[in-house]
């Protein structure tokens, strides 16, 4: 008599603290084998037949899975209990990357219990995750969009954010730990605070820009669009519609067209910081801030950092506006991922060549100072180009040239978190107390283009 063919099954069990439905205390009871974190199995109740692993190294408890389930003595079935929603940055991903075609059963995301608790509508929010990837991309995306939700880690956390962000950017914190659990907290604090206190197992921080909030909901603004805004709508915009303060001198053939072509080998975008030194009338740094990026515009006069508040403004953007004089001033700005430099010669160039981690865009207006940018950019490691541009309109007299160097880190690559270029220096580690008086103090205010208000501190 011939046995029956043996059957396995993949089932991923989503837990928020919830009592379980029917159909997975069913699940459950038949499971071979129930992984997930420490918690989760502590939480459900397992089968006194079923073997358990702790997922702590993902790899190791993939394999153990895979193993499970390619058995052919039997009846195999594997459940895996994970927090909230597992196919929202959880493991659901990594399952099907192994082939795996498992069946879902979601609770509640703690991104959706998260903004519940704080009592916030979410469609318009950007969620990040700062779990295994870089924490500087979050904090770039919560110092450009004004609600940000970050899914947390060990070592990145709220002490870590409240680091990077505060005094400059001035945020209001909501800090969700245990959601679901039975040490839930939900805290409201501001950055200064959130450096010092102690945090136990937080699963989610929201990150609020108040301000902006209220400006766009008295402008009366409705996305259709879950998340971030999409792009603008166009970009290279005409001159015209940077109507304060006068154009740097090494830029000041950066018209429209000139523009773009900058635009497009800095690749702006969500997680970015860029920096435009030599900020002119802040025309890039605006544009950068359109396409979702972290700015910092640089510029040593004042009355021309007045026009790109005024610009900014305007625009409705945010952008954060550094008076001094490069190459000095640019020692305390966030690490950079794309540089453009519209005024200051190959020491200005070599500075942010030396900072960037992607690449450095540099536009002169003579010819004779081109080998002197190639070279500064070259130095710093960074495969370089240059090309003269001129444009004018179609029956006008030709424009004098304009040169643009660019320069690319060799070895950056794009992927899923975004491309990586050298290594970014470390944070203070997540024990470390840091005060007010231990920030280095800059001239630097962050401009909101939602109601024209500014906020001066410092930046890390």
């Amino acid at each position: 008599m011939t046995s029956p063919a043996s059957s396995s099954s993949l089932t991923v069990l989503g837990h928020d603290g919830s009592p379980l439905s029917a159909e997975a205390r069913e699940l459950l009871e038949r499971a071979s084998l129930v992984a997930g974190g420490r918690r989760h199995l502590a939480a459900v109740p397992v089968p006194p037949g079923a073997r358990t692993i702790v997922m702590g190294e993902l790899r190791a408890a993939l394999d153990a899975i895979d193993e499970e389930l390619d058995r052919e003595d039997g009846d195999h079935h594997v459940v895996v209990v994970a927090s909230g929603d597992p196919g929202f940055f959880g493991i659901v991903r990594a399952l099907r990357e192994r082939g795996r075609r498992p069946r879902v059963l979601p609770a509640l995301s703690s991104v959706q219990r998260a903004f519940a608790r704080a009592g916030l509508s979410w469609d318009d929010a950007l969620v990040v995750s700062a779990h295994g990837r870089e924490l500087r991309r979050a904090v770039n995306a919560c110092r450009a969009h004004p609600k940000v939700a970050v899914l947390t880690a060990p070592g990145a956390g709220p002490a870590e954010l409240a680091r990077a962000l505060f005094p400059q950017t001035p945020r209001t914190f909501v800090v969700c730990e245990d959601l679901g659990g039975p040490r839930e907290r939900v805290v409201r604090v501001r950055p200064a605070e959130a450096t010092t206190r102690p945090w136990r197992d937080p699963n989610v921080v929201l990150v609020l820009d108040q301000r902006r909030i209220a400006a766009a909901a008295a402008y009366g603004e409705r996305g259709w669009i879950a998340g971030a805004r999409p792009g603008p709508a166009r970009w290279a915009l005409p001159p015209a519609d940077f109507a304060y303060g006068a154009p740097s001198r090494g830029a000041a053939g950066t018209g429209a067209e000139i523009r773009a072509f900058a635009l497009a080998k800095l690749g702006p975008r969500v997680g970015d910081m860029v920096w435009d030194v030599g900020a002119g009338r802040g025309e890039i740094a605006i544009e950068c801030a359109r396409f979702g990026a972290a700015v910092v515009a640089v510029e040593r006069d004042e009355a021309a950092c007045e026009g790109i508040r005024a610009n900014v403004r305007a625009h409705r953007v945010k952008v954060a506006v550094s008076r001094g004089t490069a190459p000095a001033v640019l020692e305390h700005l966030p690490e950079p991922d794309a540089v453009f430099v519209g005024g200051g010669g190959p020491d200005v160039a070599r500075a942010c060549a030396a900072r960037a981690l992607r690449s450095v865009v540099v536009v002169v207006a003579d010819a004779d100072r081109v080998q002197g940018a190639i070279d500064a950019l070259k130095g710093e490691s960074l495969a370089t180009q240059a090309v003269s541009l001129s444009a004018a309109p179609f029956g006008a007299a030709p424009a004098a040239p304009v040169y643009v160097v660019w320069g690319e880190r060799a070895g950056t690559a794009t992927g899923p978190e975004g491309r990586r270029g050298r290594a970014v220096p470390q944070r203070p580690p997540a024990s470390a107390a840091v005060t007010v008086a231990e920030l280095p103090e800059m001239d630097v205010d962050e401009v909101d283009g939602m109601d024209g208000e500014s906020a001066s501190g410092s930046v890390r």
